[in-house]
Parts: C-alpha cells; structure tokens; sequence
C-alpha cells in the first residue's frame, strides 16, 4: 500500500483570496489557532465534539489546499502543521491580525 499524497502549493502560488476564505470559518480559525499554541497535531486531535469527522476533514482539506497547513501521513493517521513561515513569507503579518481580530469567534467552532 502505497503512502497517502497530499496537494500542497508552493509559496509562490499561495493567493490571499484563498488564504482569507480558509481562514474566514471559525472552525478552520479555531484549528490555525490550535496550531499555534500546540504546534503539529494528529488530525484526530483537532476534532471539535460538535464536529463530524467528515466535516472536520472538509475543513483541514481546505486548510490545505490554500496553504495555510501541511498534512503529513504517518502510519493510520495523518499530522497537521501549520505553514507558519509560508503563510507570514507571502503576506506578512496576515495571521497575527486575523486572530488578534477573531480571537473571541476563534475559541469556539
């Protein structure tokens, strides 16, 4: 069985209309923040209680997909990282004003 692959844009390609969209959900919010105080986790242990997995999935998956994080297969599960260094690269200070200004919307999914 061959390891799951993940898309991952390049830092060139990452566009701020993707970024904010990712970022524009509290649950993806309150992931990127968890991130931030936890660094990498296992996808599981991101699982909000009100959050169906799939939906869960729905979100990391777009997380991903704009860049914003890092999936990283290892063994049955699968760690995610925020793309701290990336994300501030291509538009810097983004992050820090986006959760200094969500931070009540962020604590909750």
């Amino acid at each position: 069985m061959s390891p799951r692959k993940f898309f991952h844009p390049d830092v060139a390609d990452l566009t701020l209309h993707r970024v904010l969209f990712a970022l524009s959900d509290p649950t993806r919010l309150t992931v990127v923040s968890e991130l931030i105080k936890n660094g990498e986790r296992a996808s599981g242990d991101l699982l909000a209680e009100s959050v169906p997995r799939s939906t869960m999935t729905h979100h990391l998956k777009i997380l991903r997909e704009a860049g914003v994080t890092r999936t990283r297969p290892e063994g049955m599960r699968c760690l995610i990282a925020l793309r701290r260094e990336d994300v501030d690269a291509r538009f810097p200070g983004l992050l820090d004003a986006i959760l200094a200004h969500g931070g009540a919307e962020a604590s909750a999914p």
